[in-house]
């Protein structure tokens, strides 16, 4: 390692970087969406107002239709899986999904729609517009959709009487400056989406308690889930308050409502323990946050609020505040120890609660992509470390500080180590990531890894190592000067490594050109 800190700090440069002719699309969704839980069935109509602020005419919009990924065995999802032995043997049981019924319209005229060309993308299809779409202009596109969900074992589907509802409804690909992109969806490897408004109305059976992107409108319902989670908040070692619908049969209607976030993700429980309390910042600003987990005795969840409130504020100290009035953090289906993921405002957690260290640390790290994912919009499939590597490095500052402890060690470091400084348990912690075998380079689209080992541990770990390397040589006060920077020049865009690149060079005077390299390079960090 000390050979790379050693060419960092060689040319100090004061240039400042603008952003220039920077555009992005911009799109605003209405939805309405029913669940039939006997079924495990939505059935839903979408209008979608999509403007081209590109310089370029469209003549067609890719769409992502990604329930159709859970359809056969043939779709890249399954190719996948297939691929990576780690990942087969949550095919056991498997129910099958999909979506169908769509009836693509464009400003009320039937469109034309065509399959991709690679047989195995199911999951996406192209609607041609009835007439170019120029610069400056927008179109209105409205469909029905069903979607069969399938039973859990990627992001979406249901389990034990719990419904994720994630990537969902047909969605239009991201167009930018290098083009569409139109990809399919994967287990490994994740998304890259256009900013958007949201008016989500969500119907289910009245005695389900449901969390969402975005802020509730329904003002009894509301009021219901604060009074409820208050009170957990309050008496976590009784019995907990549980939700008594108003009614025990029929259905209700709940909306919410949310702007500028690239995507919108919901969840449904009978079962549900609601928490809530208030997060106030340094800034001022107050937060409304929930947390939902299963009714389990002895449940590490009893503390999850807390765990959700120190995240948003250390990460808002850290990187910038916290953009939106609520976040919620919701525990998924028992026997599933995938992690988490998350959608803006909310995040499912799958890791078991066995020890407060490590469910806290995966709470702060699926509460952290509302930065790295939501608030900065990188394209995750291109370019994973952008937003998990980035997210990872503050995930071990935050582990290290509360607790001198590591997600990825466990219960493997010594006390020795324990019982030093954070700023020393962090080096020795790093010193020993160096030692872990890494040979890919950080900077590889995230369906190119071998495994979904090999892709966790580079665009994770190795990323965190790699931004540990300028903070040993630049200090962590200029470090999160950089991070602020960057946040602010690119907050609700969706940034590049070469913009993260500028912000980092402008704010720290020096320039980062061979510390990028590394990015591109494969084996150790010596």
């Amino acid at each position: 390692m000390k050979k790379y800190l050693a060419i960092l700090f060689l040319c100090f440069s004061t240039a400042v970087f603008a952003q220039e002719n920077y555009w992005q699309q911009s799109v605003s969704y209405d939805i309405d969406v029913t669940l039939n839980d006997q079924e495990k069935s939505l059935k839903g109509f979408e209008t979608i107002v999509y403007k081209n602020n590109s310089p370029s005419t469209l003549d067609f919009i890719w769409f992502h239709i990604w329930p159709n990924a859970y359809k056969q065995e043939s779709t890249a999802l399954f190719q996948q899986i297939r691929n990576d032995t780690s990942r087969v043997k949550k095919l056991k049981n498997y129910s099958y999904g999909s979506i169908e019924g769509l009836n693509f319209k464009v400003n009320g005229a039937v469109a034309v729609t065509e399959p991709h060309s690679n047989p195995q993308y199911i999951d996406i299809i192209k609607v041609k517009l009835n007439s170019p779409l120029k610069p400056g202009d927008s179109v209105k596109i409205t469909t029905d959709f069903k979607v069969k969900l399938p039973s859990y074992f990627s992001r979406s589907g249901f389990a034990d009487g719990e419904f994720m509802v994630c990537q969902w409804y047909p969605k239009p690909a991201v167009f930018d400056k290098s083009g569409w992109h139109e990809f399919p969806y994967l287990d490994m490897g994740e998304f890259y989406s256009d900013y958007a408004s949201f008016n989500v109305n969500i119907t289910v059976p009245n005695n389900y308690v449901v969390g969402a992107t975005g802020v509730l409108q329904n003002t009894d319902e509301l009021a219901a889930y604060k009074s409820l989670g208050a009170k957990n908040v309050a008496n976590r070692d009784g019995k907990p308050a549980v939700y008594v619908p108003k009614a025990k049969s029929g259905t209700k209607k709940l909306t919410y409502k949310i702007s500028n976030v690239p995507d919108f993700a919901w969840f449904a429980d009978k079962d549900f323990v609601i928490q809530y309390d208030t997060v106030k910042l340094e800034s001022g600003k107050v937060i409304d946050a929930f947390t939902y987990y299963h009714n389990k005795k002895g449940s590490l969840w009893v503390n999850s609020i807390d765990y959700t409130k120190d995240a948003v504020k250390k990460y808002s100290g850290w990187i910038g505040d916290y953009e939106y009035p609520v976040v919620q953090v919701v525990e998924g289906p028992e026997n599933n120890s995938s992690g988490g993921m998350e959608y803006p405002t909310i995040t499912l957690i799958t890791s078991p609660d066995a020890k407060k260290e490590s469910l806290d640390g995966v709470i702060a790290h699926e509460v952290g992509h509302n930065w790295f994912m939501s608030m900065l919009g990188s394209n995750e499939r291109m370019h994973t470390w952008l937003d998990e590597g980035l997210n990872t490095y503050f995930q071990f500052r935050y582990e290290a500080g509360k607790y001198r402890a590591n997600s990825i060690f466990g219960d493997h470091i010594p006390a020795e180590i324990k019982a030093l400084p954070e700023k020393d348990f962090l080096n020795s912690l790093y010193n020993a990531m160096g030692n872990i075998p890494m040979q890919s380079a950080i900077e590889i689209p995230a369906d190119k890894f071998a495994s979904s080992d090999e892709y966790g541990i580079i665009s994770y770990v190795k990323t965190a190592l790699w931004l540990y390397i300028l903070e040993s040589q630049a200090g962590r006060e200029k470090m999160d000067k950089a991070f602020k920077l960057y946040f602010s020049k690119w907050k609700n865009k969706h940034p590049q490594p070469e913009d993260l690149k500028a912000a980092f060079e402008e704010s720290i005077g020096v320039d980062l050109t061979k510390y990028f390299d590394l990015l591109k390079q494969e084996g150790q960090f010596k």
